[in-house]
């Protein structure tokens, strides 16, 4: 299905949006490093699904949702604000899991290039399991 030309101007203004005021207007001390990764905007533009990543550790990710959740009135009023809508999309805070899915990828990565290594390593002390020339040759008679 074609996306809304008008939906996807407006998740990139509302991420801009979102990310400015995370960076100057709002204060709360438990809002960590914030980036605002991707946001998706519904075809009618009437809801809005903000993606964020948190860099720190789990008590920084739920206090910056806890932050997020209480700004969500302040972000929506400056959000219809600056895009002019007549009818200002409601706005939801979604924790991204990307980081997390890149570093499982990366530790596969890491796990399979240490067993290739291995493996090559045990591959060139490798000796055959039976005679040196496996193939069967006629025997020699003596009273030739």
């Amino acid at each position: 299905m074609k996306e809304n030309p008008r939906a996807i101007r407006l998740a990139e203004r509302i991420q801009q949006i979102v990310a400015m005021l995370l960076e100057g207007r709002i204060k709360d001390p438990r809002l960590g490093f914030v980036t605002v990764t991707d946001v998706k905007v519904t075809g009618d533009c009437q809801h809005a699904s903000v993606y964020y990543t948190v860099l720190g550790s789990e008590e920084d990710r739920a206090g910056t949702a806890a932050a997020l959740a209480r700004a969500k009135g302040l972000i929506r009023s400056e959000v219809g604000k600056q895009t002019g809508l007549r009818l200002t999309p409601t706005i939801e805070f979604h924790l991204d899991e990307i980081p997390e899915g890149a570093q499982q990828l990366n530790d596969a990565l890491a796990e399979a290039r240490r067993r290739d290594e291995e493996l090559a390593r045990l591959r060139a002390s490798a000796q055959p399991a039976g005679d040196a020339d496996p193939y069967k040759k006629p025997t020699e008679r003596a009273d030739d």
